[in-house]
Protein backbone atom coordinates (compact mmCIF):
# COMPACT_ATOMS: atom_id res chain seq x y z
CA UNK A 1 0.00 0.00 0.00
CA UNK A 2 0.71 3.75 -0.51
CA UNK A 3 -0.01 6.83 1.12
CA UNK A 4 -0.68 10.21 -0.92
CA UNK A 5 -1.36 14.00 0.20
CA UNK A 6 -4.74 15.10 -0.27
CA UNK A 7 -5.46 18.86 -1.04
CA UNK A 8 -5.76 19.76 2.75
CA UNK A 9 -2.74 18.11 3.72
CA UNK A 10 -4.78 14.50 4.81
CA UNK A 11 -2.76 11.10 4.52
CA UNK A 12 -5.17 9.00 2.56
CA UNK A 13 -4.28 5.27 1.71
CA UNK A 14 -4.39 3.62 -1.87
CA UNK A 15 -3.26 0.64 -3.10
CA UNK A 16 -0.39 1.25 -5.62
CA UNK A 17 -0.99 1.01 -8.64
CA UNK A 18 0.32 -2.33 -11.18
CA UNK A 19 0.30 -0.17 -14.55
CA UNK A 20 3.54 0.78 -15.69
CA UNK A 21 4.49 4.63 -15.03
CA UNK A 22 6.40 6.99 -18.08
CA UNK A 23 8.00 8.82 -14.87
CA UNK A 24 9.41 7.86 -11.53
CA UNK A 25 10.49 10.54 -9.42
CA UNK A 26 12.23 9.43 -6.35
CA UNK A 27 12.76 11.70 -3.88
CA UNK A 28 10.30 14.93 -3.21
CA UNK A 29 13.01 17.87 -3.47
CA UNK A 30 13.66 20.51 -5.99
CA UNK A 31 15.16 18.51 -8.66
CA UNK A 32 12.48 15.76 -9.06
CA UNK A 33 9.72 18.86 -8.77
CA UNK A 34 11.97 20.85 -11.37
CA UNK A 35 12.09 17.20 -13.90
CA UNK A 36 8.78 16.74 -13.37
CA UNK A 37 7.35 20.02 -14.17
CA UNK A 38 9.56 20.43 -17.05
CA UNK A 39 8.64 17.13 -18.52
CA UNK A 40 4.99 17.64 -17.89
CA UNK A 41 5.60 20.92 -19.94
CA UNK A 42 6.51 18.91 -22.93
CA UNK A 43 5.13 15.58 -22.60
CA UNK A 44 1.53 16.34 -20.42
CA UNK A 45 0.16 13.18 -21.87
CA UNK A 46 3.07 11.01 -19.27
CA UNK A 47 2.23 9.53 -16.05
CA UNK A 48 4.26 10.63 -13.29
CA UNK A 49 4.71 9.25 -9.73
CA UNK A 50 7.14 11.12 -7.01
CA UNK A 51 7.60 8.55 -4.38
CA UNK A 52 9.06 10.71 -1.20
CA UNK A 53 10.29 8.64 2.29
CA UNK A 54 9.20 11.08 4.58
CA UNK A 55 5.42 12.55 5.23
CA UNK A 56 6.05 15.66 3.07
CA UNK A 57 8.09 17.21 0.33
CA UNK A 58 10.85 19.31 0.74
CA UNK A 59 12.28 17.88 4.19
CA UNK A 60 15.91 17.44 3.40
CA UNK A 61 18.68 19.66 1.14
CA UNK A 62 15.61 21.93 -0.10
CA UNK A 63 14.26 22.86 2.95
CA UNK A 64 14.44 26.50 3.77
CA UNK A 65 16.57 25.86 7.27
CA UNK A 66 18.49 23.37 5.56
CA UNK A 67 20.60 25.57 2.96
CA UNK A 68 21.30 29.44 2.83
CA UNK A 69 18.85 30.10 0.35
CA UNK A 70 21.71 31.70 -1.91
CA UNK A 71 20.52 32.46 -5.69
CA UNK A 72 23.94 31.09 -6.36
CA UNK A 73 25.11 33.69 -9.38
CA UNK A 74 28.54 33.59 -8.40
CA UNK A 75 28.06 37.14 -7.16
CA UNK A 76 29.55 36.87 -3.84
CA UNK A 77 30.84 32.83 -4.20
CA UNK A 78 34.93 32.81 -4.74
CA UNK A 79 35.06 29.62 -4.94
CA UNK A 80 33.72 29.86 -8.72
CA UNK A 81 36.78 32.60 -9.58
CA UNK A 82 40.10 30.42 -7.66
CA UNK A 83 43.07 32.01 -8.76
CA UNK A 84 45.62 29.99 -10.91
CA UNK A 85 49.12 28.89 -9.78
CA UNK A 86 50.62 32.22 -11.86
CA UNK A 87 48.37 35.04 -10.08
CA UNK A 88 45.55 34.84 -12.98
CA UNK A 89 41.70 34.73 -12.65
CA UNK A 90 39.05 33.70 -15.11
CA UNK A 91 36.15 34.35 -15.06
CA UNK A 92 34.44 31.18 -17.30
CA UNK A 93 32.90 29.18 -14.28
CA UNK A 94 31.22 32.38 -12.43
CA UNK A 95 29.88 33.53 -15.78
CA UNK A 96 28.44 29.51 -16.09
CA UNK A 97 27.36 29.09 -12.85
CA UNK A 98 25.03 32.77 -13.58
CA UNK A 99 23.63 31.17 -16.97
CA UNK A 100 22.40 28.70 -15.17
CA UNK A 101 20.82 30.47 -12.41
CA UNK A 102 19.12 32.89 -15.29
CA UNK A 103 17.45 29.58 -16.43
CA UNK A 104 15.92 29.08 -13.11
CA UNK A 105 14.83 32.86 -13.04
CA UNK A 106 13.24 32.78 -16.91
CA UNK A 107 11.54 29.70 -16.03
CA UNK A 108 10.52 30.38 -12.63
CA UNK A 109 9.08 33.86 -14.29
CA UNK A 110 6.96 31.72 -16.69
CA UNK A 111 5.43 29.65 -14.20
CA UNK A 112 4.63 32.81 -12.29
CA UNK A 113 2.77 34.11 -15.68
CA UNK A 114 1.11 31.00 -15.97
CA UNK A 115 -0.38 30.44 -12.12
CA UNK A 116 1.88 27.19 -11.88
CA UNK A 117 4.42 29.17 -9.13
CA UNK A 118 2.22 31.69 -7.14
CA UNK A 119 3.15 34.97 -5.23
CA UNK A 120 6.66 35.35 -6.11
CA UNK A 121 7.54 37.09 -2.86
CA UNK A 122 6.98 33.75 -0.93
CA UNK A 123 10.13 32.12 -2.82
CA UNK A 124 11.95 34.73 -3.82
CA UNK A 125 13.34 37.98 -2.83
CA UNK A 126 16.09 41.01 -4.00
CA UNK A 127 18.35 40.37 -1.09
CA UNK A 128 22.21 42.00 -2.20
CA UNK A 129 24.97 39.67 -2.38
CA UNK A 130 28.19 40.58 -1.12
CA UNK A 131 32.01 39.47 -0.42
CA UNK A 132 33.71 40.72 2.90
CA UNK A 133 37.66 40.13 3.06
CA UNK A 134 40.50 40.76 5.44
CA UNK A 135 43.70 41.17 4.82
CA UNK A 136 46.08 42.72 2.29
CA UNK A 137 46.60 39.53 -0.33
CA UNK A 138 42.91 38.75 -0.02
CA UNK A 139 42.10 42.51 -0.37
CA UNK A 140 44.42 42.46 -3.83
CA UNK A 141 42.44 39.05 -4.86
CA UNK A 142 38.75 40.59 -4.28
CA UNK A 143 40.09 43.83 -6.08
CA UNK A 144 41.47 41.95 -9.06
CA UNK A 145 38.02 39.44 -8.96
CA UNK A 146 36.52 43.03 -9.77
CA UNK A 147 38.39 44.31 -12.23
CA UNK A 148 38.02 40.99 -14.19
CA UNK A 149 34.05 40.67 -13.65
CA UNK A 150 32.95 44.59 -14.02
CA UNK A 151 33.42 43.99 -17.20
CA UNK A 152 30.74 41.00 -17.78
CA UNK A 153 27.24 41.85 -18.28
CA UNK A 154 25.93 39.57 -15.57
CA UNK A 155 28.01 41.32 -13.14
CA UNK A 156 27.82 44.90 -14.58
CA UNK A 157 26.08 45.97 -10.64
CA UNK A 158 29.09 45.10 -9.11
CA UNK A 159 30.84 47.41 -6.47
CA UNK A 160 34.29 47.43 -5.13
CA UNK A 161 35.49 49.24 -1.63
CA UNK A 162 37.92 49.16 0.48
CA UNK A 163 36.06 52.26 1.95
CA UNK A 164 34.74 51.92 5.65
CA UNK A 165 31.87 54.34 5.55
CA UNK A 166 31.11 52.95 1.98
CA UNK A 167 31.07 49.82 3.46
CA UNK A 168 28.74 50.28 5.87
CA UNK A 169 25.84 51.94 3.72
CA UNK A 170 26.12 48.34 2.44
CA UNK A 171 26.18 46.09 5.94
CA UNK A 172 26.64 48.39 9.10
CA UNK A 173 26.61 45.43 10.88
CA UNK A 174 29.89 43.97 9.01
CA UNK A 175 31.72 47.65 10.49
CA UNK A 176 30.63 48.19 13.78
CA UNK A 177 32.88 47.76 16.32
CA UNK A 178 35.73 47.03 13.84
CA UNK A 179 39.31 47.90 14.97
CA UNK A 180 40.33 50.97 12.61
CA UNK A 181 43.63 49.49 11.67
CA UNK A 182 41.84 46.70 10.37
CA UNK A 183 42.35 46.01 6.30
CA UNK A 184 39.15 44.62 4.66
CA UNK A 185 37.47 45.32 1.32
CA UNK A 186 34.46 44.07 -0.11
CA UNK A 187 32.28 43.88 -3.40
CA UNK A 188 28.29 44.32 -3.40
CA UNK A 189 25.81 43.13 -6.61
CA UNK A 190 21.99 44.41 -5.47
CA UNK A 191 21.02 41.72 -8.19
CA UNK A 192 21.05 38.84 -5.71
CA UNK A 193 18.66 36.94 -4.21
CA UNK A 194 17.13 34.99 -1.53
CA UNK A 195 15.15 31.40 -2.29
CA UNK A 196 13.10 29.83 -0.53
CA UNK A 197 13.72 25.90 -2.96
CA UNK A 198 11.39 24.53 0.09
CA UNK A 199 8.58 26.89 -1.07
CA UNK A 200 9.31 26.60 -4.82
CA UNK A 201 9.23 22.56 -4.16
CA UNK A 202 6.08 22.36 -2.55
CA UNK A 203 4.09 24.33 -4.93
CA UNK A 204 5.59 22.95 -7.72
CA UNK A 205 4.35 19.14 -6.68
CA UNK A 206 1.19 20.31 -5.84
CA UNK A 207 1.15 21.59 -9.20
CA UNK A 208 1.96 17.86 -10.52
CA UNK A 209 -0.60 16.56 -8.70
CA UNK A 210 -3.00 18.54 -9.74
CA UNK A 211 -2.23 17.66 -13.52
CA UNK A 212 -2.70 13.71 -12.78
CA UNK A 213 0.87 12.91 -10.92
CA UNK A 214 1.03 10.65 -8.12
CA UNK A 215 2.51 11.53 -4.67
CA UNK A 216 3.25 8.87 -2.35
CA UNK A 217 4.69 9.74 1.22
CA UNK A 218 6.02 7.31 3.81
CA UNK A 219 7.23 5.59 0.97
CA UNK A 220 10.89 4.42 0.83
CA UNK A 221 12.62 3.57 -2.63
CA UNK A 222 15.06 0.64 -1.99
CA UNK A 223 16.14 -1.36 -4.60
CA UNK A 224 16.13 -0.34 -8.32
CA UNK A 225 16.08 -3.78 -10.68
CA UNK A 226 15.98 -3.19 -14.53
CA UNK A 227 13.56 -5.70 -16.38
CA UNK A 228 15.08 -7.87 -19.30
CA UNK A 229 12.38 -8.22 -21.40
CA UNK A 230 10.99 -4.48 -21.49
CA UNK A 231 13.65 -2.68 -19.90
CA UNK A 232 11.30 -0.62 -17.64
CA UNK A 233 12.31 -0.68 -13.94
CA UNK A 234 11.07 -2.56 -10.55
CA UNK A 235 11.14 0.02 -7.74
CA UNK A 236 11.21 -1.64 -4.69
CA UNK A 237 9.06 0.03 -2.22
CA UNK A 238 8.79 -0.11 1.52
CA UNK A 239 6.42 1.15 3.23
CA UNK A 240 7.92 2.91 6.27
CA UNK A 241 4.45 2.97 8.72
CA UNK A 242 3.33 -0.80 8.11
CA UNK A 243 6.68 -2.39 6.78
CA UNK A 244 4.87 -3.49 4.33
CA UNK A 245 6.23 -4.09 0.35
CA UNK A 246 5.55 -3.16 -2.74
CA UNK A 247 6.83 -2.94 -6.22
CA UNK A 248 6.27 -0.10 -9.12
CA UNK A 249 7.16 -0.38 -12.81
CA UNK A 250 8.69 2.92 -14.45
CA UNK A 251 9.72 3.08 -18.35
CA UNK A 252 12.28 5.97 -17.19
CA UNK A 253 13.46 6.66 -13.43
CA UNK A 254 14.95 9.46 -11.90
CA UNK A 255 16.80 9.08 -8.55
CA UNK A 256 16.71 12.96 -6.99
CA UNK A 257 16.77 11.55 -3.06
CA UNK A 258 19.69 13.31 -2.46
CA UNK A 259 22.18 11.36 -0.52
CA UNK A 260 19.83 8.79 -1.00
CA UNK A 261 20.91 8.66 -4.43
CA UNK A 262 24.28 6.66 -4.24
CA UNK A 263 22.87 3.73 -2.56
CA UNK A 264 19.73 3.57 -5.37
CA UNK A 265 21.92 3.92 -8.42
CA UNK A 266 24.73 1.43 -7.12
CA UNK A 267 21.59 -1.14 -6.34
CA UNK A 268 20.72 -0.62 -10.07
CA UNK A 269 23.72 -2.24 -11.29
CA UNK A 270 24.12 0.44 -14.30
CA UNK A 271 28.15 0.32 -15.31
CA UNK A 272 27.82 4.26 -15.24
CA UNK A 273 27.92 4.22 -11.42
CA UNK A 274 31.23 2.46 -10.33
CA UNK A 275 33.91 4.21 -8.48
CA UNK A 276 31.73 6.52 -7.22
CA UNK A 277 31.48 7.01 -3.76
CA UNK A 278 30.53 9.58 -1.28
CA UNK A 279 31.60 11.61 1.79
CA UNK A 280 29.11 13.40 4.00
CA UNK A 281 29.83 16.32 5.54
CA UNK A 282 26.94 17.64 8.02
CA UNK A 283 26.42 21.18 8.52
CA UNK A 284 24.90 23.84 11.77
CA UNK A 285 23.72 27.43 11.17
CA UNK A 286 24.05 29.98 14.20
CA UNK A 287 20.08 32.06 13.74
CA UNK A 288 19.18 34.79 14.87
CA UNK A 289 15.64 36.09 14.90
CA UNK A 290 15.50 39.40 17.03
CA UNK A 291 14.07 42.07 14.93
CA UNK A 292 16.19 44.35 16.39
CA UNK A 293 19.07 42.95 14.97
CA UNK A 294 17.82 41.21 11.84
CA UNK A 295 16.33 44.82 10.41
CA UNK A 296 20.10 46.05 10.52
CA UNK A 297 22.04 43.74 8.05
CA UNK A 298 19.86 42.83 4.92
CA UNK A 299 22.84 41.18 2.53
CA UNK A 300 24.18 37.58 2.00
CA UNK A 301 28.25 38.40 2.77
CA UNK A 302 30.65 35.29 1.98
CA UNK A 303 34.17 35.43 2.81
CA UNK A 304 36.95 32.99 2.13
CA UNK A 305 36.80 29.38 3.35
CA UNK A 306 39.22 28.48 5.95
CA UNK A 307 42.34 26.29 4.99
CA UNK A 308 41.55 22.44 4.25
CA UNK A 309 37.69 23.34 4.47
CA UNK A 310 35.02 22.31 1.35
CA UNK A 311 33.42 25.35 -1.07
CA UNK A 312 30.60 24.91 1.01
CA UNK A 313 31.57 25.68 4.13
CA UNK A 314 32.66 29.08 2.85
CA UNK A 315 31.33 31.72 6.01
CA UNK A 316 28.79 33.36 5.44
CA UNK A 317 26.17 36.15 7.01
CA UNK A 318 22.83 35.52 5.40
CA UNK A 319 19.75 37.30 5.39
CA UNK A 320 17.21 34.79 5.35
CA UNK A 321 13.23 35.05 4.24
CA UNK A 322 11.10 31.65 4.89
CA UNK A 323 7.33 32.26 5.35
CA UNK A 324 7.48 36.30 5.05
CA UNK A 325 10.13 36.49 7.95
CA UNK A 326 13.40 37.80 7.57
CA UNK A 327 16.22 36.22 10.45
CA UNK A 328 20.05 35.93 9.95
CA UNK A 329 22.21 32.57 9.41
CA UNK A 330 26.01 32.53 10.23
CA UNK A 331 27.81 29.31 9.03
CA UNK A 332 27.90 26.99 8.07
CA UNK A 333 30.24 25.18 11.00
CA UNK A 334 30.82 21.98 9.16
CA UNK A 335 30.72 18.33 11.16
CA UNK A 336 31.03 14.87 10.74
CA UNK A 337 28.38 12.03 10.83
CA UNK A 338 28.07 8.85 8.46
CA UNK A 339 24.50 9.81 7.27
CA UNK A 340 23.87 10.44 3.66
CA UNK A 341 20.64 12.44 5.13
CA UNK A 342 19.63 14.43 7.36
CA UNK A 343 17.23 11.88 8.74
CA UNK A 344 19.32 8.83 7.73
CA UNK A 345 20.90 6.04 9.07
CA UNK A 346 24.65 5.60 10.92
CA UNK A 347 25.24 2.66 8.01
CA UNK A 348 24.78 5.19 5.08
CA UNK A 349 28.41 5.45 4.77
CA UNK A 350 29.83 2.13 5.41
CA UNK A 351 27.05 0.62 3.80
CA UNK A 352 27.97 2.51 0.41
CA UNK A 353 31.04 0.83 0.25
CA UNK A 354 31.63 -1.52 -2.59
CA UNK A 355 34.86 -2.98 -4.38
CA UNK A 356 34.87 -0.57 -7.16
CA UNK A 357 34.81 2.48 -5.33
CA UNK A 358 37.08 1.45 -2.21
CA UNK A 359 40.33 2.22 -3.98
CA UNK A 360 38.95 5.85 -4.93
CA UNK A 361 37.38 6.61 -1.31
CA UNK A 362 40.32 5.07 0.57
CA UNK A 363 42.68 7.69 -1.68
CA UNK A 364 40.34 10.48 -1.24
CA UNK A 365 40.85 9.94 2.75
CA UNK A 366 44.82 9.49 2.65
CA UNK A 367 45.22 12.27 0.61
CA UNK A 368 42.64 14.73 2.21
CA UNK A 369 44.62 15.91 5.06
CA UNK A 370 43.63 19.33 5.58
CA UNK A 371 39.58 18.72 5.26
CA UNK A 372 39.85 15.81 7.84
CA UNK A 373 42.10 18.16 10.19
CA UNK A 374 39.34 20.79 9.81
CA UNK A 375 36.55 18.55 10.64
CA UNK A 376 38.03 17.45 13.56
CA UNK A 377 38.52 20.95 14.48
CA UNK A 378 34.67 21.75 13.67
CA UNK A 379 33.45 18.72 15.27
CA UNK A 380 35.09 19.95 18.67
CA UNK A 381 34.60 23.81 18.65
CA UNK A 382 33.59 25.26 21.65
CA UNK A 383 30.62 27.78 21.35
CA UNK A 384 33.02 30.67 21.81
CA UNK A 385 35.06 29.81 19.28
CA UNK A 386 32.09 29.14 17.04
CA UNK A 387 31.00 32.60 18.21
CA UNK A 388 34.63 34.02 17.56
CA UNK A 389 34.56 32.54 13.92
CA UNK A 390 31.05 35.52 13.63
CA UNK A 391 32.39 37.96 14.91
CA UNK A 392 34.81 38.34 12.30
CA UNK A 393 31.96 39.46 10.08
CA UNK A 394 29.90 40.88 12.68
CA UNK A 395 32.24 42.17 15.69
CA UNK A 396 29.04 43.48 17.64
CA UNK A 397 27.73 39.89 17.75
CA UNK A 398 25.94 39.25 21.76
CA UNK A 399 25.88 35.56 22.12
CA UNK A 400 21.97 35.77 23.56
CA UNK A 401 20.64 36.46 19.96
CA UNK A 402 21.98 33.42 18.28
CA UNK A 403 21.03 29.88 18.59
CA UNK A 404 22.46 26.95 16.86
CA UNK A 405 20.36 25.02 14.47
CA UNK A 406 20.89 21.51 11.91
CA UNK A 407 21.10 22.39 8.63
CA UNK A 408 21.22 19.57 6.38
CA UNK A 409 23.70 16.81 5.24
CA UNK A 410 25.70 17.04 1.83
CA UNK A 411 27.10 14.05 0.27
CA UNK A 412 30.07 15.12 -1.79
CA UNK A 413 31.25 13.06 -4.51
CA UNK A 414 33.94 10.80 -4.24
CA UNK A 415 35.28 9.17 -7.51
CA UNK A 416 38.06 8.02 -9.82
CA UNK A 417 40.49 9.74 -11.07
CA UNK A 418 43.49 8.26 -13.63
CA UNK A 419 45.66 10.15 -12.07
CA UNK A 420 45.47 10.68 -8.52
CA UNK A 421 43.34 7.15 -8.18
CA UNK A 422 40.51 8.86 -6.51
CA UNK A 423 39.17 12.70 -5.55
CA UNK A 424 36.47 14.44 -3.95
CA UNK A 425 34.66 16.58 -6.05
CA UNK A 426 32.37 19.40 -5.10
CA UNK A 427 29.58 20.49 -6.74
CA UNK A 428 27.17 18.74 -8.88
CA UNK A 429 26.99 15.81 -10.95
CA UNK A 430 24.59 13.89 -13.40
CA UNK A 431 24.49 10.03 -13.83
CA UNK A 432 22.98 8.33 -16.77
CA UNK A 433 22.44 5.02 -17.75
CA UNK A 434 19.96 2.30 -19.08
CA UNK A 435 20.35 3.92 -22.21
CA UNK A 436 18.72 6.87 -21.18
CA UNK A 437 16.30 5.18 -19.02
CA UNK A 438 17.86 5.81 -15.34
CA UNK A 439 19.37 9.04 -14.02
CA UNK A 440 20.39 9.95 -11.15
CA UNK A 441 22.14 13.50 -9.28
CA UNK A 442 25.22 13.23 -6.68
CA UNK A 443 26.75 15.90 -5.12
CA UNK A 444 25.94 19.70 -3.60
CA UNK A 445 26.35 23.04 -3.95
CA UNK A 446 25.07 25.39 -6.01
CA UNK A 447 22.71 22.81 -6.48
CA UNK A 448 19.26 23.89 -6.14
CA UNK A 449 19.86 26.90 -7.52
CA UNK A 450 21.24 25.39 -10.78
CA UNK A 451 18.22 23.12 -10.49
CA UNK A 452 16.57 23.80 -14.31
CA UNK A 453 19.72 23.54 -16.36
CA UNK A 454 20.86 20.30 -13.97
CA UNK A 455 17.26 18.83 -15.42
CA UNK A 456 17.26 19.83 -18.93
CA UNK A 457 20.94 18.25 -18.72
CA UNK A 458 19.06 15.23 -17.82
CA UNK A 459 16.19 15.29 -20.35
CA UNK A 460 18.77 16.02 -23.15
CA UNK A 461 20.87 13.13 -22.19
CA UNK A 462 18.14 10.48 -21.61
CA UNK A 463 15.83 11.70 -24.80
CA UNK A 464 18.18 12.87 -27.03
CA UNK A 465 15.70 12.53 -29.92
CA UNK A 466 12.53 13.23 -28.71
CA UNK A 467 14.35 16.19 -26.61
CA UNK A 468 15.75 17.98 -29.86
CA UNK A 469 12.72 17.35 -32.59
CA UNK A 470 9.96 17.99 -30.43
CA UNK A 471 10.75 18.92 -26.59
CA UNK A 472 13.12 22.21 -27.19
CA UNK A 473 10.97 24.41 -29.21
CA UNK A 474 8.82 24.25 -26.00
CA UNK A 475 11.39 24.87 -24.00
CA UNK A 476 12.54 27.68 -25.73
CA UNK A 477 9.23 29.07 -24.97
CA UNK A 478 9.46 29.31 -21.57
CA UNK A 479 13.71 29.66 -21.26
CA UNK A 480 14.46 31.93 -24.12
CA UNK A 481 18.40 31.98 -22.70
CA UNK A 482 18.60 27.70 -22.81
CA UNK A 483 21.18 27.17 -25.25
CA UNK A 484 22.69 30.10 -26.04
CA UNK A 485 22.96 32.21 -22.30
CA UNK A 486 23.01 35.80 -22.48
CA UNK A 487 26.23 37.28 -21.01
CA UNK A 488 27.59 37.38 -24.62
CA UNK A 489 25.22 40.22 -24.90
CA UNK A 490 25.29 43.47 -22.93
CA UNK A 491 21.88 44.52 -24.01
CA UNK A 492 20.20 40.90 -24.03
CA UNK A 493 21.21 40.51 -20.32
CA UNK A 494 19.94 43.76 -19.22
CA UNK A 495 16.54 42.92 -20.85
CA UNK A 496 16.72 39.32 -19.40
CA UNK A 497 17.71 41.24 -15.56
CA UNK A 498 14.66 43.23 -16.35
CA UNK A 499 11.70 40.89 -17.59
CA UNK A 500 12.22 38.05 -15.22
CA UNK A 501 13.25 40.76 -12.17
CA UNK A 502 9.68 42.48 -13.11
CA UNK A 503 7.78 39.48 -13.28
CA UNK A 504 9.53 38.09 -9.67
CA UNK A 505 9.13 41.48 -8.12
CA UNK A 506 13.07 42.13 -8.11
CA UNK A 507 13.35 45.40 -9.52
CA UNK A 508 12.72 47.11 -6.49
CA UNK A 509 15.33 47.91 -4.98
CA UNK A 510 16.22 44.97 -2.11
CA UNK A 511 16.92 47.94 0.56
CA UNK A 512 13.14 48.86 -0.07
CA UNK A 513 11.65 45.72 0.00
CA UNK A 514 9.44 44.97 3.16
CA UNK A 515 9.72 42.09 5.19
CA UNK A 516 7.69 41.37 8.20
CA UNK A 517 9.24 41.21 11.51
Amino acid sequence: MQWHREAEGELDFTFVSKNTVDVALIGGGIMSATLGTLIKQVQPDWTIQIIESREEVATESSNAWNNAGTGHAALCELNYMPEAADGSLSPKKAIEINEQFQLSRQWWSSLVKQGVLGNPQSFINATPHMTFVQGENNVDYLRRRFEVLKNEPLFSDMEFSEDPEKIAEWAPMLIERRSKDEVFAATRSTSGTDVDFGEVTRQLIDQLVEGGATLALGQEATSLRRVKKDGTWNIGIRNRAGYATSVLNARFVFVGAGGGALSLLQSSGIPEIKGYGGFPISGKFLRCDNPEVVREHRAKVYGKAAVGAPPMSVPHLDTRIVDGKASLLFGPYAGFSPNFLKKGSWWDLPGSVRLHNLGPMLKVGLTEFSLEKYLLGEVFASREKQLEALRQYMPSARAEDWRMITAGQRVQVMKKDPKKGGVLQFGTEVITGGEGTIAGLLGASPGASTAVHAMLDVMKQCFPEKFENEWKAEVLKHIPAYGTGVNHDAAATAETLATTGAVLGLTESADSVAIAE
